[in-house]
């Protein structure tokens, strides 16, 4: 598995978010939502100080993204990808294999 921020998404983060220098954010499953990869269940994402046993990381523009090994389960073998749609200003995720 891996996480793909793009520029607009990444930058999204660091000036909506106001994500500085180090900072994190996990995503991570929540019960009651909807995701192509997991009935009943959706993807969240907050800021994180203090991870605890990240399974997959990346960096972008200074801001590392990851998912708790707890969590890695709910991608079911697919790659997650970040993207900012200007439009409709809001976060789109997508799912590949």
């Amino acid at each position: 598995m891996k996480i793909v921020i793009s520029d607009p998404a990444a930058k999204w983060f660091k000036e909506d978010f106001s994500m500085g220098k180090n900072d994190k954010i996990k995503f991570f499953s929540k019960v009651y939502g909807s995701s192509p990869v997991q009935e009943n269940f959706a993807l969240g994402f907050t800021a994180e100080d203090a991870p605890n046993k990240m399974a997959v990381r990346t960096e972008r523009n200074g801001v590392e993204f990851f998912v708790e090994e707890e969590d890695v389960w709910f991608f079911d073998g697919h790659d997650l990808y970040v993207d900012y749609d200007e439009k409709e200003d809001e976060l789109r995720f997508d799912y590949k294999k």
